[in-house]
């Protein structure tokens, strides 16, 4: 048999493992997950993404956290996924859905290569605190399809130290949570770092720039609105409406292979 098809993409540098499996052929299991991503024994990433066909003929994209748990969502992973669909010349580019454990995702792929995702609401669903690097830190519980907690803070967030995991009520998460610091930089922008759940910090987190940026505004007093977000991997676009949000950000496919069939099959 010959090796496993993958390439390799990132959306502002939040990286992952796209695996083509339009039949679902592959048994993903989450050792397999955790050596992919492991930077030392794999090919490194912050999650894997699975493209398989879903029965209703679109693509699903069916994600993994870095330590092979299943997560129900990921903006820039549907970024880069959308991009792999458009340059595999699987779906033409502009406007389709990308199916995920969130629900469908309409995106838009623009001729520079930036995807735009409807994100769906952004949902306020409480209070909670979080404690990093000796200091409490206040936040507002976003529900954007997996769950966060965004902390808007005056401490300069690249002065935390977030390589162990900050400590979170697991009474208000029981799945566990994804944690956001946000400094306001001006009205319409903000800068955040982003501990992700399963996988450790990452240098950006799509779901996590819509929980920024909706926990922004609800400490405003607004409801709606947009903003930038830069993050350690580069720049994109959040706009909460009614109901409703979008992501807008570039997707970049850096390499494809084929992974050795005995390494995949000794794991």
């Amino acid at each position: 048999m010959g090796g496993v098809e993958f390439l390799k993409g990132h959306g502002t540098e939040n990286d992952f493992v796209l695996l083509p499996d339009p039949d679902g052929a592959l048994d993903l299991t989450e050792a397999r997950v955790r050596a992919l991503c492991d930077r030392q024994r794999g090919l490194g990433a912050d999650g894997v993404l699975r493209v398989v066909k879903a029965e209703s003929g679109d693509w699903f994209m069916d994600y993994r956290n870095a330590d092979g748990s299943i997560a129900e969502m990921c903006g820039n992973g549907v970024r880069v996924f959308a991009h792999y669909l458009v340059d595999a010349g699987l779906m033409p580019e502009g406007e389709f859905v990308v199916g995920t454990r969130a629900g469908d995702k309409p995106v838009v792929v623009h001729p520079d290569g930036g995807v735009t995702i409807e994100m769906g609401p952004a949902r306020i669903t409480g209070a909670s605190t979080t404690k990093t690097t000796g200091a409490d830190f206040a936040g507002v519980a976003v529900d954007v399809g997996n769950p966060h907690l965004a902390c808007v803070t005056d401490v300069p967030v690249e002065t935390l130290d977030l390589t162990e995991q900050p400590h979170f009520d697991p009474a208000v998460f029981p799945n566990g949570v994804n944690l956001e610091f946000v400094n306001v930089l001006r009205d319409g922008a903000l800068r955040m770092r982003v501990h992700e759940r399963g996988v450790g910090e990452t240098r950006s987190c799509g779901t996590g720039t819509v929980a920024a940026v909706a926990s922004w505004l609800h400490g405003e007093g607004r409801a709606t609105g947009q903003a930038t977000v830069d993050v350690l991997g580069g720049q994109v676009t959040v706009e909460i409406g009614e109901g409703r949000s979008t992501l807008t950000g570039p997707a970049v496919l850096v390499a494809r292979g084929e992974l050795d069939r005995a390494w995949w099959d000794s794991l």
